[in-house]
């Protein structure tokens, strides 16, 4: 049937006219409002106001014109036998055929940096409750939001206007149009009214200095903006810094659940570069970790721990710890060069010292241990939405039960190893690997590409495991007595110890590095690394996803690797177990993939 009657209220006013005419030349009757009914009439075409069609006036200087029983009825009215026919013409009403309404420009004014007053005067009300009524009645009545789509419109007219499809694609849009537009104000409102944990804060720049505008906000939801899960106790956070915060916070939170140790780790580019929880610290790690002397805490251990897997990718860290921070934790951090930390809490002394970090300007986050996440996550990646489902299911020793391999105990230590691995590698950019031994993880190997490919995953076995080589040969007797005079520093002791071990410098950078010591230290030989590295044994391995070959299992066996996890699933599972079995390893398959990006 030929629309009869349309409804049109446009802040819009482009295409108006001819769509107008073209409606108004196929006898279709057209009823506006204010500035939309005069530009339509200026044109010389034929409309009613909407007040004529009500009986009533517009009033309170227009906010109140289409709220009107004629109005709603006559869009909301059904093909129903002709019972709500019935009930609108009772009113003195008509149906509405077509409804082409675009709404108050809210987020111009915005844009002009108007007052307060005037950006709500710009919030429409009427226009989304129309556009609602015809979308959610697009059975019966079109509905418009675009001047876009004004030329499809008019060439459906000879054939009595839009088909059925057409109109639920119609309100499709409809409703994208009032859902974005309610967002915008809500979100303009969070940013007016709310501070702290559920504002809007600005960030300096997004990851680049290009990168701007970058702000981070609590979550809207039904009930209102939600917390986020931390508050800023000192510095101004970066995107970075708080991309790193939030991912760290995850991984310590669970690692403290599934062993009941205190946790911490460091992060540098959204991974851990070291991650572990509290292990007592031998004698022999004290001189090679710099803490000779000191008195440390459980959680300063963990800490210590995992800032000492790998010092030299951690240097300008953020850190994460599952416990409040503690005065002996405090000042191991006050020496460090890091740029922030997010813990569940802070003594008043710990605090005290963190605030006075570099100036005043370190990055102290309180993480809310209670805080729980949406079960459902979303990110928008060049204009595209993704949505998923949150890796709830937390990594505990059920992950452990399938072990496949001939040998199958697990002791206490290696089961906390096994969760240590799998829980920093859940965080880390895959591909990744990742080996633990004694409660701190001593090598970590991420984003390496191309999974299924043989090439990736062992080389992510082998970057890894060049780290675990360096942790180790950090306590060879060569790298331990290095000759230092007296005033080199404790960061540049850490890093000539690394370099020394590495041994791939240039003349000229040989030249300065050996400056640092009373004599020519004499190198540490491919051959005595090699003897040093045999005696290596007790470590853990994890994997993000399966073996696709044993070549990882063989490199693995090289870094003293005993205890294996992965996700299991691969076609060469049987390879990769007899390889395990050739050395003697354990090896569990928990059926459970951690891809993180």
């Amino acid at each position: 049937m030929p629309l009869k009657r349309a409804l049109l209220s446009v802040s819009d006013k482009s295409g108006l006219v001819d769509f107008a005419k073209g409606l108004a030349d196929s006898g279709c009757e057209l009823l506006s409002t204010g500035g939309t009914a005069k530009a339509i009439r200026e044109a010389g075409i034929p409309v009613i106001d909407v007040s004529e069609f009500t009986g009533s006036p517009e009033i309170m200087d227009g906010r109140v014109k289409t709220l009107h029983p004629r109005v709603h009825g006559g869009i909301l009215m059904r093909d129903n036998d002709g019972l709500d026919l019935a009930q609108l013409e009772s009113i003195g009403g008509a149906p509405i055929d077509l409804v082409c309404v675009n709404l108050y420009p809210f987020s111009a004014t915005v844009a002009k940096g108007a007052p307060f007053a005037d950006c709500i005067e710009n919030i429409d009300i009427g226009g989304p409750t129309m556009v609602r009524a015809a979308a959610k009645n697009h059975a019966r009545v079109a509905v418009v939001v675009e001047p876009a789509d004004y030329a499809s419109i008019l060439a459906t007219l000879p054939s009595g206007g839009p088909p059925a499809e057409a109109r639920a694609m119609l309100a499709l849009k409809a409703f994208s149009h009032t859902a974005t537009y309610d967002t915008a104000i809500a979100e303009w409102m969070q940013a007016q009214l709310c501070k702290g944990k559920t504002g809007v804060t600005t960030l300096k720049y997004g990851c680049n200095p290009q990168q701007k505008p970058a702000s981070v906000r609590g979550l809207l939801s039904p009930q209102g903006p939600m917390p986020m899960p931390f508050e800023v106790l000192c510095g101004t956070p970066g995107f970075i810094n708080l991309l790193d915060a939030l991912n760290a916070w995850q991984l310590v939170r669970e690692l403290a659940v599934a062993t009941g140790l205190p946790a911490a780790a460091s992060f540098k580019h959204v991974s851990p570069a070291g991650a572990a929880v509290y292990a007592e610290l031998p004698d022999e790690l004290r001189p090679v970790y710099e803490c000779v002397g000191k008195t440390l805490s459980k959680t300063a251990t963990a800490y210590l721990r995992s800032r000492q897997a790998d010092p030299l990718c951690s240097f300008g860290d953020f850190v994460a710890i599952s416990e409040v921070v503690d005065l002996s934790t405090a000042e191991l951090l006050k020496i460090e060069v890091s740029d922030g930390i997010i813990a569940a809490g802070y003594e008043p002394e710990a605090l005290e010292i963190l605030r006075a970090k570099k100036g005043g300007s370190y990055i102290v986050l309180q993480a809310d241990p209670a805080y729980d996440p949406p079960l459902e996550e979303q990110r928008t990646v060049f204009g595209t939405s993704f949505r998923q489902s949150r890796a709830a299911d937390p990594v505990g020793l059920a992950t452990l039960d399938n072990v496949v391999t001939q040998k199958k105990e697990l002791s206490d230590s290696a089961k906390r190893d096994l969760l240590l691995a799998q829980i920093a590698i859940k965080y880390t950019q895959s591909n990744s690997v990742g080996y633990a031994k004694d409660g701190q993880m001593i090598g970590v190997g991420a984003g390496q590409q191309a999974c299924a490919r043989r090439r990736s995953r062992v080389d992510c076995v082998k970057l890894a495991g060049r780290k675990v080589e360096t942790w180790y040969l950090r306590q060879h007797p060569k790298v331990r007595s290095l000759p230092f005079k007296e005033g080199v520093k404790r960061q540049e002791r850490i890093n000539a110890r690394v370099r020394y071990i590495e041994g791939d410098m240039t003349p000229i950078e040989y030249k300065q590095w050996v400056t640092q010591f009373e004599s020519e230290p004499e190198p540490l030989s491919t051959s005595e690394k090699a003897e040093f590295m045999k005696t290596l044994d007790g470590v853990t391995l994890a994997s993000d996803a399966f073996f696709p070959f044993r070549d990882s299992i063989d490199v693995a066996s090289s870094r003293g690797v005993a205890y294996v996890v992965a996700a299991g699933g691969s076609k060469a599972d049987a390879e990769v177990i007899a390889a395990a079995d050739e050395y003697s390893m354990t090896m569990a398959f928990s059926g459970l993939r951690l891809f993180h990006h």
